[in-house]
């Protein structure tokens, strides 16, 4: 089953032994889908990507490292338009606009930051429990990944948390969750150091889709291949146009799925 190829941290062992196949019913099929590159677009190199929205026409992108950065991007070519930098105390991760704010996390400070999503300027920020990778909304609610196997709901206004679900994969867990996007009535998921997107049905937590972006940057593009990996999706619901790229990619990309198999 092509399933059983994927990495250890896209399925994940549970702490149990798997369901036995003589008692219980054998698992639905998740399909895998490939991909076609309609355009390639220059990146920023140095660009640590974490989070990645399309606002107005214009690419916005949270960056790590130090120091991490917001900053507003013309597709097209690549240019940063506007950059605003955290304090070095800060580790940027993941970001998601709502209501023309920007929401943005820091890895494992506690702290998130909201932005003007026009210009960049601060406006506030807030206080959650533990860590911070990726982040979206659905409309209502902000979800948020820290490298678990769940996702956990915030109040967009409050940032209080509402609730969580656990993230499986035919029963069991999956971790490592970074970069998330709302689409079309789904959570997809960067899973952090493979080639593999997951789509995940919110309500339930099952994966329900698998995306393999396997050989999307040539070999040799990045100096190093264990960090530079895979995170960032970017959908553009209007044009419906999806974009996907990496830590320290040189080129972010247009793409479009392929039939599942």
């Amino acid at each position: 089953m092509l399933l059983l190829a994927l990495p250890a941290s896209v399925a994940a062992q549970s702490s149990g032994p798997a369901p036995s196949s003589s008692t219980q019913p054998a698992p639905a099929r998740v399909p895998v889908y490939g991909y076609e590159v309609v355009r390639t677009f220059p990146h920023d190199p140095t660009a640590f990507t974490q989070g990645l929205v399309i606002h107005d026409g214009v690419l916005i992108e949270s960056t790590g490292r130090n120091p991490s950065s917001v900053r507003r991007v013309r597709l097209e070519d690549g240019v940063v338009l506007q950059k605003r930098e955290l304090d070095p105390e800060y580790f940027g991760e993941g970001l998601t606009e709502i209501d023309g704010r920007l929401v943005t996390l820091t890895w494992n400070n506690g702290v998130g930051f909201v932005w003007n999503a026009a210009d960049l300027s601060p406006v506030s920020r807030f206080a959650y429990q533990g860590e911070g990778w990726g982040l979206t909304h659905d409309g209502k609610r902000l979800i948020l990944s820290d490298g678990s196997p769940s996702l956990r709901f915030f109040d967009p206004a409050t940032f209080a948390e509402t609730g969580r679900v656990a993230v499986s994969l035919n029963g069991r867990p999956v971790r490592q969750l970074n970069e998330l996007e709302w689409i079309d009535g789904e959570v997809w998921a960067n899973v952090w150091q493979t080639h593999y997107i997951v789509r995940i049905d919110p309500t339930s937590g099952h994966v329900v889709g698998i995306i393999d972006l396997t050989g999307l940057l040539p070999a040799g593009a990045v100096k190093d291949p264990r960090d530079d990996v895979l995170n960032g999706i970017a959908w553009d619901a209007a044009n419906r146009r999806l974009f996907v790229t990496g830590k320290n990619w040189p080129s972010l990309f247009e793409i479009k799925l392929t039939q599942a198999r």
